[in-house]
């Protein structure tokens, strides 16, 4: 099957399968730094530039604002629920369904923004709390399978990089 180059941008993600507390603490550490970053680029933004998309049938820059909301509320509970119960299931959702419902057209970013604000500001507290012991906690999902609370760090920040890298691409698009 061959990807289309267009897909997806920057690097595949290539976990850190045992990092040590000083790569741990350098995820950790980007944390508050995304959101600053995703505001940055945005900000000056007009309506009709977040309707640009960074390929055609791609989602537009405020999709990806408004999805990146959304897996993080996901990425936040799973951690928390990886937390306190024993290698918990956690569900997938259809996120070309969710980037389909009306609220991703007609909802402000500063609202989506907002919320990754205070995810963000929530996940850091935690994550800078707990132990490496916590870290090596696990949680299964439908399409990884079992993943340790590091990894699942680790994809957050990727995930969200890579979206932002989306963004850049559909605002060099619309320039």
């Amino acid at each position: 099957m061959e990807i289309n180059q267009f897909s997806f941008s920057g690097t595949p993600f290539e976990p850190i399968l045992n990092p040590t507390s000083v790569e741990r603490n350098d995820f950790i550490s980007q944390i508050p730094e995304i959101i600053i970053e995703l505001r940055s680029i945005v900000k000056d933004l007009a309506p009709e530039q977040l309707q640009c998309s960074y390929r055609p049938g791609g989602w537009t820059i405020q999709q990806i604002v408004h999805h990146l909301a959304d897996n993080n509320v996901n990425a936040y509970l799973r951690f928390k629920r990886a937390l306190t119960e024993v290698e918990p299931i956690v569900s997938s959702y259809d996120q070309d369904a969710w980037a389909a419902l009306d609220e991703y057209q007609h909802l402000p970013i500063e609202d989506s923004l907002l919320l990754i604000e205070t995810l963000h500001r929530r996940f850091f507290i935690l994550c800078t709390s707990l132990t490496p012991d916590d870290f090596r906690r696990t949680l299964r999902t439908q399409v990884l399978d079992a993943i340790t609370l590091d990894i699942a760090l680790q994809r957050l920040i990727w995930h969200d990089r890579h979206h932002i890298a989306h963004i850049r691409l559909a605002i060099e698009k619309a320039l």
